[in-house]
């Protein structure tokens, strides 16, 4: 590889990055850390449901023919303050709260030089004030170049992290059941006998085209079921996210990577779950189950049962996604965590703004630690009613 031979080439149209489809998947077939959430079957779908006015921005790193990184980004407009107007560079799929592990694949050996003229690329346009890369996986290749480039250069660089979690899988099932606590280990036999033992149960998996709108249509109803309990109508019923979710299920099942599964007793679908695989790992996206049959743990029953087929199939991780909480770890997972990068370059507008947020952050952060607990919660009270009281004037 000689550096002159080395062009980002720039994509501003789904049709442009149609045709690239085919050197995209070479490439994420080469990057270790590729996830479904860097994939075409993902992004495509994805703006075509929720990239509205946003701009798309893709930069491809060739060495000659042959794509060796992506940059997948998006422009966005939006408001600082309601009044000051900015342009957001952000990675495509962010934005939705659908999206997790985004990421900027690589052929490893590249990532220096790809975070050399992706650097130089932003340093020519002018056309955004900050970027925001979030949910990228704490390992990501070139994320690692661009910490230590962004620290040569004096750009303004603010990294936080989020939790996510993950089940790390052993070959069989009766090696997964002793990674349990005795406790949740018996819950699965007892839930799962004492179900089948009631009703007539069946679990399935969808596994052609036709099924998928009735199992996704089930999976809309359960989750809306369960947040309409809470006073939410939860997040299912945005027809943005439910064209997205037809989109993509009919495009990762055939490439044989969905998860869509549903637990039906005498005939009623009364749980689901909506996932995705790649390569020997599966990913928990969205689930539901019927409030009215809590009592019976069809959910957790579901669940156990998908992760033996997982287990059986070759499956070697489940990951949660975001957050870890103890109903995860019950599971055996274990925590891990998502970058957030907020870049922008020194002595601009979005420079500015970022330092005022990591100001306005860290002073947060004291008072939330050295505060008196009664005093902390009610100034956050006071500072919530005070937002609110904004929303509805503004």
């Amino acid at each position: 590889m000689s550096a002159s031979e080395l062009k980002i080439r720039t994509y501003r149209s789904l049709d442009e990055l149609e045709t690239i489809r085919p050197a995209w998947d070479e490439l994420l077939a080469a990057y270790p850390l590729a996830t479904t959430f860097s994939t075409p079957e993902w992004l495509i779908p994805w703006w075509r449901g929720f990239g509205g006015d946003h701009e798309v921005l893709v930069l491809g790193l060739f060495d000659g023919p042959r794509l060796v990184g992506l940059a997948p980004l998006s422009l966005t407009r939006i408001r600082v303050g309601k009044a000051i107007p900015m342009r957001l560079l952000r990675l495509m799929g962010d934005g939705s709260q659908d999206s997790d592990n985004l990421d900027l694949p690589v052929i490893p050996g590249f990532e220096d030089r790809f975070a050399e003229l992706l650097l130089k690329f932003l340093t020519e346009k002018r056309n955004w004030n900050f970027a925001a890369l979030d949910t990228m996986p704490a390992e990501s290749l070139v994320a690692g170049a661009l910490r230590k480039l962004l620290r040569q250069k004096k750009w303004i660089a603010i990294e936080k992290s989020r939790p996510a979690s993950a089940i790390v899988l052993p070959p069989t099932w009766e090696e997964y059941l002793k990674l349990l606590s005795s406790k949740e280990r018996g819950k699965i036999g007892l839930r799962t006998r004492r179900l089948e033992k009631k009703y007539e149960v069946r679990i399935r998996k969808c596994e052609q085209e036709a099924d998928i709108a009735p199992f996704l249509q089930a999976l809309y109803d359960l989750h809306g079921k369960h947040w309409q309990l809470r006073g939410s109508a939860g997040t299912l019923h945005v027809p943005e996210r439910r064209q997205f979710y037809g989109e993509l299920s009919r495009l990762l099942l055939k490439r044989g990577r969905l998860e869509l599964w549903v637990l039906e007793l005498r005939g009623k679908i009364v749980a689901a779950q909506f996932g995705f695989r790649h390569g020997s790992t599966a990913f928990s996206l969205q689930e539901g189950f019927d409030p009215d049959y809590s009592a019976d743990s069809v959910g957790f029953v579901l669940r156990s049962q998908v992760l033996k087929y997982l287990i059986g199939d070759g499956v070697r991780r489940y990951d949660f996604l975001g957050g870890i909480d103890e109903s995860k770890k019950r599971w055996g997972a274990e925590a891990g965590q998502y970058a957030d990068l907020r870049i922008a370059r020194p002595l601009s507008a979005g420079a500015a703004y970022l330092r005022t947020l990591h100001y306005a952050g860290q002073s947060k952060l004291w008072l939330r630690q050295n505060l008196p607990e009664p005093v902390w919660e009610r100034l956050h009270q006071i500072n919530l009613g005070l937002r609110r009281t904004s929303n509805r004037t503004n």
